[in-house]
Formats: structure tokens, sequence, C-alpha cells
């Protein structure tokens, strides 16, 4: 029989039942009380009862930083979930118990992010749904390899905002030649200085330029190491892509010597720089070059819009650019319509 008692202003209510644990939980009035040790009870006689005191004294911020250094680390792209994650830890979600997480409660998370507040920016749709995927996903852990029980996950059924459209920004040939001046490195005085203008990470000019020439996403470019470049042959072998699948990628002339310029660095990579190094110095290059709504993903649209004029075989473009079907490879073409008229006669 369960024990129910006043305690203040409160009803505290009780259940021992061998062989679960002791089950403890307080409520406002008394019948909320005898409810929950019913449901309780009836739970343990019937043995589906759950133990949910993990997820009661569980923050949502202690999943967050375990599944950063258990999960994250193993994923492609970890580096940039990881990201992902401490930007979620600062946010008052992050303090929410485990078993507080309901749908109301990520609803009103899913439009604060849309609409912004007084400490953050308003974001995409598109942005919104990758970090309610890996909410999703962090809390699907929990419950399948941490086994701390959660009723439900509430990320499943909240309806998502729409997704962006999709992008179709092209780099013009002022803004290549804007751009490139601003990743030129910085000069230095005889102290070691920076002088003004330019960029103060040598590595960023190279790796744009190579994105640029090869269509190579900038994961792909930052993990190649020199022992799968292969200067000669003027090709660089991508042993691990997005689609899990290897392949090789050819070389243009200025591809190749832009790499054949590169120092080696003891690591063997290529290019030693993380990708949030790689964007930040990006984005402030597009901001003194007055270059505005440029990503770095959108080189990719650039580099496999050109390769296409190049190369009218479709399967030897899907070949160089890694991707598997036709609908995804036009999401990357985008031709200019003047270059199409031109072609018309």
């Amino acid at each position: 029989m369960a024990g129910i008692w006043r305690r203040g202003k409160y009803w505290r209510a009780e259940v021992r039942r061998t062989p679960h644990p002791l089950q403890t939980s307080t409520f406002n009035t008394k019948a909320e009380a005898e409810a929950w040790a019913r449901q309780i009870e009836s739970e343990m006689d019937r043995g589906v009862f759950v133990n949910r005191k993990e997820a009661k004294i569980t923050s949502f911020d202690e999943l967050l930083k375990r599944y950063a250094k258990e999960v994250s680390p193993k994923k492609k792209g970890g580096d940039g979930e990881i990201i992902r994650i401490l930007k979620l830890r600062k946010d008052k979600l992050a303090a929410y118990k485990v078993a507080e997480l309901t749908s109301k409660v990520m609803s009103d998370y899913r439009d604060r992010r849309l609409a912004g507040d007084s400490e953050n920016k308003p974001v995409t749709g598109s942005t919104v749904n990758r970090e309610l995927t890996l909410i999703r996903h962090v809390l699907t852990v929990a419950v399948k390899d941490w086994g701390i029980p959660i009723e439900g996950n509430p990320v499943s059924g909240m309806r998502r905002p729409k997704e962006n459209r999709a992008r179709t920004r092209r780099l013009s040939s002022d803004e290549e030649k804007w751009l490139l001046a601003e990743l030129t490195p910085s000069p230095r005085d005889e102290n070691g200085r920076f002088g003004p203008g330019g960029c103060r990470n040598e590595w960023v000019l190279p790796v744009v330029v190579v994105a640029i020439e090869t269509a190579m996403r900038r994961s792909e470019i930052l993990a190649l190491r020199w022992v799968d470049v292969f200067l000669d042959d003027r090709y660089v072998r991508l042993l691990d892509s997005k689609n899990g699948e290897a392949r090789d990628v050819p070389l243009s002339t200025k591809a190749a010597a832009t790499l054949s310029a590169l120092p080696r660095d003891p690591s063997g990579h290529v290019f030693p720089i993380t990708g949030e190094a790689l964007k930040k110095a990006f984005t402030r290059a597009c901001e003194r070059a007055g270059i505005e709504n440029l990503h770095f993903h959108d080189l990719r649209h650039e580099a496999t819009s050109r390769l296409a004029t190049r190369l009218d075989n479709i399967l030897e473009l899907s070949a160089v650019t890694g991707h598997k079907t036709v609908q995804m490879l036009k999401r990357y073409y985008h031709p200019r319509a003047s270059d199409l008229a031109r072609k018309l006669g």
C-alpha cells in the first residue's frame, strides 16, 4: 500500500514494493498523489514499471555533454556537430531535466529560435530542423544506450518548420577577384606583426581555390592527406566521402599548381586548419570584400556549374562531384541564362 501524507503545502506519495526501488514524488493535491501511486503500483504489478528517477534528476545538458564526448567524435562531420552542441548547451533548454522535456517545451524552443531573442538572431527553418534532428538523436541514444527512460521522444511528434528553398547562389567574376584578394595572406613587417588587409590564415586561400576548381566539399578538402594526393597523375583520392564511397577527384592545372606550392605540414594533412577557423576566415573575407549572402558551400555549386560546361557527359560529371543521382546533381548545377543564350546563337 502506498504511503501518502501532507508536507506543508504539498502532498508526498511513497511506494514500496519489493524488488523495486523506493519511489517517491510530491504533488499539489492529495488526489494527484493518489493517482500517481495507483499508476506506479499498477505498473509494478503488471511488470512494466520503469524507474523514472534518473530522467528526473538528469539534465539535458548532461546528455548533450556525454553525446559530444562519446557519439559525435565517431560521426562524419562530428566537429561541426560538437560546435552545434556547444551552442545548445548555452540555451535555456539545456537546464531542463530530461523528464521535463515535452513536445510543448520543444515547440517553444523551435518558435524562439525562428523568432530570435535579445541574445540570439533569428535562424532559418533548415537550421532549426538540423538542431531538432540532433536533439531527437541525443534522446534516442539516451534511451537505447544509456538506459534513461523517456516516455516518447518529444521531438518525434512535433511540427517541423519549412526547409529553406534550395540555394542557387553563383560567384560572379568580380566577386571571385574580390574574395581571393581578401584571402591573400596579410603582409608582415620586420617584427612579424601583421599589416592591414588580407587574411592572417595562410591556408584559407588555397582551400578556396581548390574548392572552386574541384567541387569538393569542405569536409573532404580538410580531410585530405598528402598520401592521397597524386600530383604527377593530377588527382586526389577521397577514401571516405559524405556518401560513404571513395572516389578519385581530378585536378585542374590550377588546382594541381596550388597543391604543389603548399608546404608539407608534419601532421600529414594537406590543410591543417579546422572547419570553424575556415568558416570564420571566409565569412570575414566576404564582409571585407562587400560580398553578401555567400556561404562556403556555395563554392561547390559554383564549381559544379563550371565543370558542367567542360564535362558534357553526366556520368563523368557525377564521378567528379560524387553525386549518386541526377536529381542531386541538378541541385548543384545552376547555368546562367546569359551563358545558355550564347549557346543558342
